[in-house]
């Protein structure tokens, strides 16, 4: 994936300019970014890249991870899923400058 988690941030912002609110958009990126995530990581694991045996208890967490932030979009109003987004993106580049 060329731009990593990137890209999906800013799938997010083109799919609002196309038209989309602020849920859609973020559903339609993480469906877009799904398929390309699963070809990176075969691509990642033949290289060497990635040792499942590590990483298998992200697994669950993760599928209970996505189960609430579905969960919890569905009951949170447009605006403050933006101050969500808003909030991740900046914690994100701080994190990005810091490490």
């Amino acid at each position: 994936m060329l731009l990593g988690a990137g890209a999906g941030i800013l799938a997010v912002f083109v799919l609002k300019k196309s038209g989309l609110s602020q849920k859609e958009a973020q559903a339609n990126a993480l469906a877009v970014i799904f398929p390309i995530s699963i070809i990176s990581l075969i691509i990642y694991f033949e290289n060497g890249y990635v040792n499942l045996q590590d990483n298998i208890f992200l697994f669950p967490v993760s599928v209970l991870g996505a189960a609430a932030g579905a969960f919890v979009m569905n009951r949170i109003s447009e605006k403050t899923a933006k101050i969500i987004f808003g909030a991740f993106m900046i914690w994100s580049g701080i994190r990005l400058l810091t490490k």
